[in-house]
């Protein structure tokens, strides 16, 4: 290999450069557009065409050939980008109208469209740089958002109308706000109707959200960055919906609720999905868009929380709804009112709906993702072997995607109707490493565990140091049957350790009970299960690990956890690495944070049990903090105020600040030097240098 692990796992992104992803297909299936970068080292996105009757790709759109300089991003652009974590640059997003012959796309703040059939490209001309365009369903307009505010352009007259102007400097029109954004997975503010006459469209206040500053002290003649950022039991966003004719009509869809979760418009129905603020109560409304009156046509209540399901609601072409909700113990597919999927196979998401047909994401095993379908009157596996898996379907035409333990990386296939597949290639590199991961069960509660070996130990020949490698958290998973999930694990193990991954209680893929153990209390269960499923390792490895030398990293909850255990488990745990930590959850954003802990107002104690600022004077092993200073997500006083109580109670610690780093840590050269910087700090701490 001709770079280090670490260089090479930069410079990829993650290996997720050369990767195919994006897939759309057109209905008659003759056609899949989808992104890729030229190469694995290529940061630079590019939309293709594969022919399905040919199996030919076709190269549509090469920003390199626009003469579009990526580093020119609004800042609208730039914070999507944070919120979906896209670590790329080029055409990192694009939408279709529903032929998929017209594509739109914006780059480096413009707005292109290009003809699928002829591949030509035009820039169009718009007051402002423009964010999230989309072709309407007929293909005649483009919308999109600039200046805060919601525009059309006609692409037969190049007449360009804001159908929405914002009132003040705190409103946008046509934007996802930032909640809905970073806890929901909703990047979209404005939905066409399928005719293409008017839009559904959010209205976004952020006047009532308090306002923090984001500051550079590296660079102290640029001002702080005012970011408006709803923390626990603070004030959300103000949103409100309208339908906007083309003519420049203007209905208002009135909800009580306080989050907008999702919004649909199809054949069928304007649908949309509200949540309330305790987010025990999920309604899904039928709109009139003529009147913008609301059918409430469901409504789950869960006394803990209720989940947020992606790719619903849907509809058969019967126009029966499809519908995802937990019931008898497990995450379940509804169509209609009937429970189609058995309580033990816990539904992910749903991905398509092909007239009669829906493709879903479901788990048996929580360490496999596998692909089902139901065509409206069986279930069926889509994938078998095991994996983490994902796909897209229209026009009887499928993609697959798969991710295993046996194969690097991620394999693409595009499925016709006849059986006959036709694989994409990825351009992604290869990692270089040879994998030496066991998965398994592990503890008294039997969790998902991976235990990654160095390529050269030999079984009992020697006891390793310790690395726990966790998230732990809420809507995440580490324990997966794909090699992507290990990578850095390996590489950690090459240095000398046994590094163990452990799902404790709280993260996804076991069902609601299981997710649902953390209520009032992220810290005590995600902690236990931890040091539960280590000590059940070295029950199974007693010859492999030596569990006098244990050290825990992790970035963002993973941070927090690791923060926690050297705190409050320092008999267990010996040196920690808590990058991008939350440590006190006051701190955080309302939706993830009051889901689990509720109103801190109302359950003060709550708060102060899962928060780390009680327990700094308990420090005695090596921590190192890690925090991106333009973080804002997990904002950088997470960081600061926990030292400061270290400082104060003289608990000794080393802090290392990242200049311009975001949560995503995307530079090269820093998150290279992360990795090396890590390992160093750990094997010094547990006296193994």
């Amino acid at each position: 290999m001709s770079e280090s692990f670490p260089r090479l796992h930069a410079r990829t992104r993650r290996f997720t450069l050369g990767v195919p992803r994006g897939f759309t297909i057109s209905p008659d299936g003759a056609r899949v557009l989808f992104l890729r970068t030229q190469s694995g080292t290529d940061p630079v996105t590019c939309l293709w065409e594969l022919d399905t009757a040919t199996h030919v790709e076709r190269l549509l759109v090469d920003p390199r050939a626009l003469d579009a300089e990526e580093e020119d991003l609004p800042p609208e652009e730039r914070a999507r980008r944070e919120r979906t974590r896209e670590q790329a640059g080029g055409v990192v997003a694009y939408a279709t109208d529903s032929a998929v012959t017209t594509a739109a796309f914006a780059l480096s703040g413009g707005l292109y469209v290009t003809d699928v059939a002829t591949g030509a490209t035009r820039r169009l001309e718009t007051p402002g740089a423009v964010i999230d365009p989309r072709v309407s369903p007929d293909g005649r307009h483009v919308a999109y958002v600039t200046g805060g505010g919601l525009h059309v352009h006609d692409l037969a007259t190049g007449e360009d109308r804001a159908l929405a102007v914002p009132e003040a400097d705190t409103v946008t029109y046509g934007l996802a706000e930032f909640i809905a954004a970073e806890e929901m997975d909703r990047f979209r503010g404005y939905w066409w109707s399928p005719g293409g006459d008017a839009l559904l469209v959010e209205r976004a206040d952020e006047a009532p959200v308090q306002t923090w500053y984001i500051a550079d002290p590296a660079n102290p003649d640029r001002p702080a960055v005012p970011q408006r950022y709803p923390s626990a039991g603070t004030a959300n966003a103000s949103t409100e919906l309208y339908v906007i004719g083309l003519d420049g009509s203007r209905i208002a869809v009135p909800f009580e609720d306080e989050y907008l979760t999702t919004a649909t418009w199809d054949a069928h129905a304007l649908s949309i999905v509200t949540m309330s603020r305790d987010q025990k109560s999920l309604r899904l409304f039928a709109v009139d868009p003529a009147t913008g009156a609301s059918t409430l046509l469901r409504e789950d209540t869960d006394e803990a929380w209720v989940d947020v399901v992606t790719g619903v609601p849907g509809h058969l072409d019967d126009g029966s709804l499809v519908w995802v909700a937990a019931d008898e113990g497990g995450r379940r597919l509804f169509v209609g009112d009937r429970a189609v999927t058995p309580p033990t196979l816990q539904v992910r998401d749903v991905l398509d709906v092909d007239r009669d047909t829906v493709l879903f994401r479901a788990s048996g095993d929580p360490t496999e993702i596998q692909l089902w379908t139901w065509d409206g009157h069986s279930l069926m596996p889509v994938s078998t072997a095991s994996g983490v898996y994902s796909g897209r379907l229209s026009g009887g035409v499928g993609v697959l995607t798969e991710q295993s333990l046996e194969n690097e990386g991620v394999s693409t296939t595009v499925v016709l109707p006849s059986g006959m597949t036709i694989p994409i290639p990825s351009l992604a590199e290869r990692p270089g490493l040879d994998l030496r991961v066991h998965l398994g069960r592990a503890g008294a509660r039997e969790l998902s565990t991976a235990v990654v070996f160095p390529s050269w130990h030999e079984p009992g020949s020697r006891k390793l140091p310790v690395l726990l490698d966790p998230y732990g958290g809420p809507h995440a998973q580490r324990v997966l049957a794909a090699q992507s999930m290990y990578l850095t694990s390996q590489w950690f193990a090459e240095q000398g350790f046994a590094v163990v991954v452990v799902d404790g209680r709280g993260t996804p893929g076991r069902g609601p009970a299981f997710e649902r153990a953390v209520l009032n209390d992220l810290a005590t269960p995600v902690l236990d299960d931890q040091i539960d499923a280590l000590q059940g390792v070295a029950q199974q490895y007693p010859d492999d690990l030596d569990l006098s030398k244990v050290a825990i990293r992790g970035w963002s909850f993973g941070g927090y956890l690791s923060a926690l255990a050297v705190l409050r488990r320092p008999d267990v745990f010996h040196a920690a690495v808590a990058g991008a930590p939350v440590t006190d959850w006051r701190l955080y954003d309302t939706c993830y944070t009051e889901r689990y802990l509720g109103d801190p107002a109302a359950q003060p104690e709550v708060y102060d049990q899962s928060s780390l600022f009680a327990d700094a004077a308990k420090l005695d092993r090596p921590l190192l903090l890690i925090h991106g200073l333009a973080d804002d997500n997990v904002v950088a006083a997470h960081t600061l105020r926990l030292s400061s109580a270290l400082l104060s109670a003289g608990r000794p610690h080393t802090v290392l600040p990242l200049s311009g780093v975001t949560h995503m840590t995307p530079q090269e050269v820093v998150a290279e030097n992360l990795l090396l910087l890590q390992v160093d700090f750990l094997k010094k701490s547990l006296g193994t240098a």
